[in-house]
């Protein structure tokens, strides 16, 4: 395996995710000073509306933006792994969903290599859809970004 950031388990605790299924996968991204101490944290909730899974992993020092788009690039791969027939991702970053499902340009080019990674790995999930939804919706998925931003990889 190449990098740590390639596995897709990385920050993971997961209970039972059901193959070919649906799922909903909550996700944030955290950067304690934009740029500073980055992390990134998704719930998963099967069709049944249990939570079957979490992440909360440190991501370096990053901008905000680029730890909302590496949530969704790291639900996406989760997903695609679990071989997902539905998946929808829900976050709170309004740029990020216009960005995905084409209303906005990505114009900066640091972001433009994440979103053609999430357009990529798209193609691996049976349908993806990308929800925006209210930070108060989205508060597990906010505490678990937060908590690893802080505790800078530290474990």
């Amino acid at each position: 395996r190449e990098t740590a950031e390639d596995d897709v388990f990385d920050g993971a605790d997961l209970t039972v995710v059901p193959i070919d299924s649906v799922l909903t996968i909550y996700t944030d991204g955290a950067s304690s000073g934009n740029p500073g101490p980055a992390g990134i944290g998704l719930v998963i909730f099967d069709n049944n509306d249990r939570q079957v899974g979490k992440v909360s992993q440190y991501i370096g020092v990053q901008t905000n933006n680029f730890a909302e788009y590496t949530a969704v690039i790291k639900a996406l791969r989760i997903a695609a792994y679990f071989r997902a027939k539905v998946v929808r991702i829900r976050t709170d970053s309004e740029l990020v969903v216009k960005q995905i499902n084409g209303e906005y340009k990505v114009k900066n080019e640091n972001i433009r290599p994440l979103y053609d990674t999430v357009m990529d790995i798209k193609k691996n999930v049976g349908e993806a859809r990308i929800e925006h939804v209210s930070r108060s919706v989205n508060d597990k998925a906010d505490y678990l970004a937060k908590k690893a931003a802080e505790s800078r990889g530290a474990e």
